[in-house]
């Protein structure tokens, strides 16, 4: 099994700025794709970001583009999600999740991927 351990969610003003990690353990090889959803209360489980193993490919939800990074540590085991000039809309339960292969599409979905986090919470308030 791969557990998937998030951290770095908080309270943040709108304009700044937090970094989120995920940490996974386990069968390891099976998290060649690593990738961040976020749920609002209320709403559906969405596509944030996505990494593959390499960290040369990498995928994000338009809602994200320009403001949000998504990277990779050396060992491979850590994803970072850089999440600047943040919006109060930005504000959810950050997941971390993985799948043993690439996407199939550009915009996954939560069946997608195999293994989850229990999640962080981001709140982007003034």
């Amino acid at each position: 099994q791969v557990q998937l351990v998030e951290s770095g969610g908080g309270l943040v003003q709108p304009g700044g700025s937090l970094r989120l990690s995920c940490a996974a353990s386990g069968r390891t090889f099976r998290t060649y794709a690593m990738g961040w959803f976020r749920q609002a209360p209320g709403k559906e489980r969405e596509f944030v970001a996505a990494i593959n193993w390499g960290g040369g490919r990498t995928v994000y939800a338009d809602s994200v583009k320009g403001r949000f990074t998504i990277s990779r540590d050396s060992a491979k085991t850590t994803v970072y999600l850089q999440m600047n000039s943040l919006k109060p809309e930005d504000t959810a339960v950050y997941y971390c999740a993985a799948r043993p292969s690439w996407l199939t599409r550009e915009v996954a979905e939560q069946a997608d991927f195999d293994y989850w986090g229990q999640g962080t919470q981001v709140t982007v308030s003034s």
